[in-house]
């Protein structure tokens, strides 16, 4: 008869099953050894901390996960899944900056939403999937609250509006005129600006490179690691 592993019982086994027991524990199990996985859900939190209330992925928490992904000679790919309604822009556009500065092969898969700040997250890999039913909402920068100087603040934003509109050019094959046209649309969001796609759409304005699900983005993304190691 087998003897049962004295480890099987230990604080950190159990550890490691409540972890995977608690819904958005950053400690996510391995699938694959050579893929890190990473998951940004719900909103992206900065340097202001989320209520407790509302779901969220704190910046701080992504960003060693990158770069412990960089340096592992171990991990060979990215696989980003997003499900986000936007957030902390600075935030935002950091992760995305930081992912795609990272030179190992990269995928992200657009889940339910990749909304606001989620588009340049969702660009910054080296290949891109959405579901169908999955949305992406395009809309200039907001604020709420008070506003203090406000051409200087309008200044701040349509600098940092730029930069973001940069970033998605830079990162996918849609052209400056659609995607300026698409975030000021005046008739696609009631009481506001900006377009609401549906999977399929995203691709059409060549925002997200393809349609497809997991399987189907782990395929592209072993296919990716395969080609670098030849």
């Amino acid at each position: 008869m087998n003897k049962k592993n004295k480890d099987d019982n230990s604080p950190i086994q159990e550890e490691k099953l409540e972890n995977i027991k608690e819904i958005g524990t950053v400690n996510i199990p391995e699938v694959k050894n050579n893929i890190q996985f990473i998951s940004i859900i719900g909103e992206i939190e900065g340097h202001t901390i989320s209520p407790n209330d509302k779901k969220a992925t704190k910046y701080e928490h992504i960003i060693p996960l990158l770069i412990a992904a960089q340096q592992d000679p171990k991990i060979e790919g990215i696989f980003i899944i997003l499900n986000t309604v936007g957030g902390d822009v600075e935030a935002g556009l950091a992760l995305s900056e930081l992912i795609n500065s990272v030179d190992k092969p990269k995928v992200s898969l657009v889940l339910g939403g990749g909304h606001s700040i989620g588009v340049p997250l969702a660009t910054s890999t080296d290949y891109s999937f959405i579901v169908p039913t999955a949305t992406m909402t395009i809309h200039p920068i907001r604020t709420t609250g008070l506003v203090i100087g406000v051409p200087q603040t309008f200044r701040y934003f349509q600098k940092m509006q730029q930069r973001i509109i940069n970033f998605i050019l830079r990162t996918s094959e849609i052209d400056d005129k659609t995607l300026n046209e698409l975030m000021y649309s005046t008739d696609e969001i009631a009481n506001d600006v900006g377009t609401i796609l549906v999977g399929e759409e995203a691709v059409k304005y060549k925002l997200i490179d393809e349609v497809g699900g997991f399987s189907r983005a782990l395929k592209k993304l072993d296919t990716m690691i395969e080609d670098k190691n030849k």
